[in-house]
């Protein structure tokens, strides 16, 4: 009853002459449809062992997915144990790890929602310590390891890396591509690699974390090669009915950094590759660089890459009302808000914007109906 219920609520209720606000239409890519453009953005919960998902990452995604997202994606999960950033990270690199992350999926999927999972490598930033235990880089007897990088370049204050060589590289491809394929097994309808915030991925792109002197160094084309690579091996991997996205930082802010103009060439590329979306945040790469944070700060991000790249956008960042995200939808800056603390302090945010916006919607969880608005008559 509880699950017929629940897939009833999937659907917004029509009324005739009731305006219908963007953020509550469905959105379908490939063969998956989201039943709003309301996604929950990753955010580590630093709350794994080894790599394991557990009753926190149960009730912390559930409860977004029975709030009203459309799309749950869980935290950045390691494709290796040294691509962590801490200890306490999700892992997808072994196959004990599908088992607790399906439970996961099966009760995102009950609340009729659509699970997803951002796969990563945290490169120079891992081995560091969870928030709560502090910061700074975690020494091997309190269960560290030598991060890996581009090059033996380090990021202020953090454990100094080894430089990948060459012959790595294809054993880290080849991890995307296992992840992708436990990701499946384990339920999820959605991937989104980390090619931002200063991790693996965007260390290969950005010139002020890769001083390689071969083909994966140097000019943009090289640059780009380890994530065209990944994204390849994991679109070849992932089923083809189900959508992949990246999220890029669209820039560095810093001089001689990744900038912008490479966001749109690479999302380009991406493209063609049969990536579906692109989750357009920023930074992340060097310390102490100016940005310009406030409501909506990347919004013209994902708006210029959506224009000139032609590929869907996901937009993000202090998107916290309801008529902002309908704005940034209304104006066509971006066909998805991605929204991260707002619902770490509202997850119940997406039903709030529903009555806010006027838009009815349904899919209130059966369990909660007492307390939802009247719906127009």
């Amino acid at each position: 009853m509880v699950r017929r219920a629940c897939e009833n609520a999937s659907r917004p209720v029509r009324i005739p002459g009731v305006a219908m606000a963007l953020l509550f239409e469905p959105l379908t890519q490939r063969e998956v449809t989201f039943r709003n453009r309301i996604a929950v953005a990753p955010m580590c919960m630093y709350s794994a062992v080894d790599g394991l998902a557990n009753d926190w990452h149960l009730v912390h995604l559930g409860a977004r997915a029975a709030g009203g997202a459309g799309l749950v994606i869980a935290e950045a999960t390691a494709v290796t144990p040294e691509g962590r950033i801490s200890p306490q990270d999700l892992g997808l690199w072994c196959d004990a790890q599908v088992e607790p992350l399906r439970r996961v999926t099966a009760f995102i999927h009950a609340q009729g929602a659509r699970a997803g999972i951002q796969l990563a490598h945290a490169g120079r930033k891992g081995s560091t310590p969870a928030p709560a235990h502090g910061t700074g880089c975690l020494p091997a007897a309190q269960g560290g390891w030598t991060p890996v990088a581009p090059s033996a370049v380090g990021f202020p204050g953090l454990c100094a890396p080894r430089a990948l060589a060459r012959e790595e590289l294809p054993r880290i491809v080849a991890a995307f591509a296992a992840a992708a394929r436990r990701a499946a097994t384990a339920g999820f309808d959605l991937i989104e690699l980390h090619a931002a915030h200063g991790y693996l991925l965007h260390e290969f792109l950005s010139p002020l974390a890769n001083q390689r002197t071969d083909d994966y160094g140097g000019s943009f084309a090289n640059r780009i090669r380890l994530v065209l690579e990944v994204t390849a091996a994991v679109r070849a991997a992932w089923p083809a009915g189900r959508p992949l996205w990246v999220r890029l930082s669209v820039t560095d802010y810093a001089e001689g950094g990744w900038s912008p103009d490479d966001s749109v060439g690479l999302a380009q590329e991406l493209r063609v590759l049969g990536v579906d979306l692109i989750d357009c945040s920023s930074g992340g790469m060097v310390p102490d660089v100016p940005v310009p944070v406030g409501p909506g700060y990347q919004v013209a991000f994902a708006e210029r890459v959506r224009r000139e790249a032609g590929i869907a956008t996901g937009a993000v960042g202090l998107i916290t009302e309801a008529a902002q995200a309908e704005q940034v939808l209304r104006t066509g800056q971006a066909d998805v808000v991605l929204l991260a603390r707002q619902l770490l302090r509202d997850p119940h945010w997406p039903l709030q914007a529903a009555a806010a916006l006027g838009h009815p919607v349904d899919y209130w969880p059966v369990q909660y109906r007492r307390a939802a608005p009247a719906l127009p008559r």
